[in-house]
Order: structure tokens, then C-alpha cells, then sequence
């Protein structure tokens, strides 16, 4: 089976929970044996893993007919695609885009992320999908996240292949329900146009049948899971700070991630006991909304802003840790307390997550009820058989969600589809 998948992310880089879940996903596939996958990203740097699926860089992918040599393509793309695969693109350029901003090799630039002029971005990776789809033979496409959608689209209307899209998330998890229009319509337009969708959760599920009509039948969960964690990660030491406890917040400081909570919840333990440290890992528009807030609060003494953190950094993070709290207010799923649970950290989610659809051995709080949540932090950090509880019940449960059995999962769906 042969798959044309589009991403936005891929790790090391950006490497969000998007970016975890395609690589997560992908990589599922390999002892299946017989799945080849082609994975688009806007602008990768050529030190992706790429063992396990082909990735295609559409800021190498020419739009534009330019009279180039192959030693001078191989100077500006070789690290990330042959001069051979930059012109099998090129014989399937399929109309005049020369009024379009392109570089010397008739390509378009990326900034790799999530830049002020995304939407521009957007659309001009949909008119790169357009020579991909041309140019690669494959049987199903799909799509990650409303930014790939359009680029979904126009590759079912070149190919007359059956599109799916995995919504990650939807607007009205990012805005708490101040949806962006422009976004919506995106995110509407690409459900319409799928053969099937595929959900992080049932509770994403819910969203996509209800605010964008979609019929149950087309609508699909697929939870999240974990990488196993590799060897030089399991064999940090934990650097515990002797007689005080570490409460962890790791994610985006936005207003989806419930980081406000998180501080009132932190105050509430102060008020019982000193022995505790707060650390809020991340970065976001929020962030400098919460240094204030821990200021009114009275508890900057104890609390920590170390900023943003990737890859070993973050296990680090983890390991130093004795709870992490994940109080996201919408979280269409929530990978990083299944990667707290792999590092034998006890963990409390907030019950309106899609990974507390899954996750059983944790303490499971409403986001906006910061005294549960409070009680939660005091009770795992002085009472040892709790503790230990769900750190070794945790990592069972944890070790057991697997991205090899989405991929079984998700294999069978395709098959499915493309059936119909």
C-alpha cells in the first residue's frame, strides 16, 4: 500500500504534538512490511529520520521551469532530495506559475513553522501538492491538521484518490470557541471533501459531528500513543532536589493549555506547604500574563519559568519531576502525560482531554477546579503509597498504548475506504 501523506511538522523540528503524532504514526507502520509512505513537509532540514518513509521537501519541489544543471541542483537541495527527484517534478509542472514568488530553481520558500503570513503559506503548499500528485504514484492521501487540508483537496481532484484527514485539533479547541472564520472554513471545507475523517479522540470526534455537521458514519476515532523511549533517554538521572518536591506544566502557555489554573492550583498548595517546587515549561502568548499572575499570587519564590525545551530537554524536564499536570481546558488529545508516565511520573489531567478517554491509572480533575487539582498535588506529594501507585501502575498502562497497534487500526480503515 502506498500513501501520500501531508505534514506540517515533522521531528526534530517544531516538534509539537503534531509533529510527535506523524512521526509516531508513521514509524507504526514498519513492521507491517508492505506500507510505503511519501510524507510531505513544508521545509525539512535533511536530519529527519527518514528510514522508515520517504520525505518530500515541497520547498524543493519546482513550480516554475528553470534551466538549472544537476551539479547546481544538487548544491541547493541535495540534502534533502536528488537533482533525479527534483526533475521528475519538473516534467509535471502543470501550469504557468511565474507570476508566483519562486527562487532560482522555480521553488517556493517556507519558513518552517508557523509564520505570520501562514495562510499564504497554505495555499502555496496546496499548488506543490498539485506537481507531488502528478508526479508520485500512490493509493490513498492524507492529511494532518486543517493546514494540509487544501493541499488533500487538490491532490483527490488530480489523482481521483480517496482522501482522509486526521484532525489533530479543531479551532474550537485553540480559541476556546472564539473560532477564527477563515480557519473554520478551511477546516469545513476540508472535512467536506474527505472520504472519511479520523479524530484524536471521541471527544474531537463529538466536535467535528456536531459543529461541522459531519455524518457519524464518515467520522472515525484514532487515539493518540507513544514512542518507546530510547535508550540514552532512559538512562537520564533524574536530578531530584533533596526534601522538595517538582509539580511540571510542559506545553504552550496558551489560553487551550488552562496554565492559569495550573497557578491558582499551585497557590492553593502553598498555602498548605513550602516543600514544593511549581515549574511551567513552555513558551506561549500567555506566558508573560502568568509571571504576573504568580507575582499577585505571592508565590514567585517557588515557582519556575525555564522557558521553551525540545527532545532531551524535555525528558530532563520529566525526570526531575514527582507530578506532572496537564489542566488543558480543550485538549483533543494530550501526548505529553503518556511520555510524563513513561518517565515514572505521576500524573493529573484535566477530564476534559482525549487522552483521559484512555488513561485510567492517573488522577483526573475538571480543568476550572483548581481545589481538586490542588488536593490532587498535595495528596501525591505526601503520601508515598499513592505516589508509587501511579508511578509503577502508570508506566504498565503507558507501555501497553502503542503506535504499532494505530497503525493495525488505521491500516484497516484505509482499506476501508478505499473499498467503498
Amino acid at each position: 500500500m502506498k500513501v501520500l501523506m501531508f505534514g506540517w511538522e515533522f521531528p526534530p523540528h517544531i516538534s509539537g504534538g503534531l509533529g510527535t503524532a506523524s512521526y509516531g504514526l508513521t514509524k507504526g507502520f514498519v513492521q507491517q512490511g508492505d506500507v510505503e509512505i511519501k510524507f510531505c513537509i513544508p521545509k525539512p532540514y535533511g536530519d529527519e529520520d527518514n528510514s522508515f518513509l520517504r520525505i518530500v521537501a515541497m520547498n524543493s519541489v519546482p513550480i516554475v521551469w528553470k534551466d538549472v544543471n544537476y551539479d547546481y541542483v544538487n548544491s541547493r537541495v541535495g540534502k534533502v532530495m536528488t537533482p533525479e527527484e527534483y526533475y521528475r517534478y519538473r516534467e509535471h509542472i502543470y501550469s504557468d506559475f511565474s507570476y508566483m514568488h519562486t527562487n532560482d530553481l522555480g521553488c517556493m520558500e517556507f519558513a518552517g513553522g508557523y509564520p505570520e503570513n501562514l495562510h499564504e503559506e497554505i495555499n502555496n503548499y496546496s499548488i506543490i501538492a498539485g506537481v507531488v500528485a502528478r508526479t508520485e504514484e500512490f493509493d490513498i492521501i492524507h492529511s494532518h491538521d486543517w493546514l494540509t487540508y487544501p493541499a488533500g483537496i487538490h491532490a483527490k481532484q488530480v489523482s481521483g484518490k480517496k482522501l482522509v484527514i486526521h484532525v489533530h485539533a479543531t479551532d474550537f479547541d485553540r480559541s476556546r470557541g472564539n473560532v477564527n472564520p477563515t480557519v473554520y472554513a478551511i477546516e469545513k471545507n476540508g472535512m467536506d471533501n474527505a472520504d472519511h475523517i479520523f479524530c484524536v479522540s471521541e471527544l474531537t470526534r463529538q466536535t467535528v459531528i456536531h459543529k461541522y455537521h459531519q455524518h457519524p458514519s464518515k467520522v472515525s476515532t484514532l487515539h493518540n500513543a507513544v514512542t518507546p523511549l530510547e535508550q540514552e533517554i532512559l538512562d537520564i538521572v533524574p536530578k531530584k532536589i533533596p526534601n522538595e518536591k517538582v509539580v511540571t506544566f510542559l506545553g504552550r502557555i496558551t489560553m487551550q493549555k488552562g496554565p492559569e489554573y495550573f497557578v491558582e492550583a499551585a497557590a492553593q498548595v502553598l498555602k498548605k506547604t513550602k516543600n514544593i517546587r511549581f515549574c511551567m515549561a513552555g513558551s506561549g502568548d500567555m506566558m508573560n500574563d502568568m509571571i504576573r499572575l504568580v507575582a499577585q499570587r505571592g508565590i514567585s519564590d517557588r515557582f519556575h519559568f525555564p522557558g521553551f525545551m525540545r527532545g532531551r530537554q524535555v525528558y530532563e524536564c520529566l525526570k526531575a519531576s514527582d507530578v506532572y499536570i496537564m489542566p488543558s481546558v480543550s485538549e483533543p488529545f494530550g501526548i505529553s502525560p503518556l511520555e510524563a508516565m513513561q518517565c515514572d511520573v505521576p500524573t493529573i489531567i484535566s477530564k476534559q482531554s482525549g487522552c483521559a478517554e484512555i488513561l485510567d491509572k492517573c488522577i483526573k480533575t475538571d480543568y476550572w477546579d483548581i481545589n481538586a487539582m490542588a488536593d490532587a498535588i498535595y495528596a501525591i506529594c505526601n503520601n508515598d503509597s499513592l505516589y508509587e501507585y501511579l508511578k509503577v501502575e502508570g508506566r504498565r498502562e503507558v507501555d501497553n498504548i502503542t503506535w504499532e497497534n494505530v497503525a493495525l487500526k488505521l491500516r484497516g480503515l484505509y482499506e476501508k475506504v478505499m473499498a467503498q
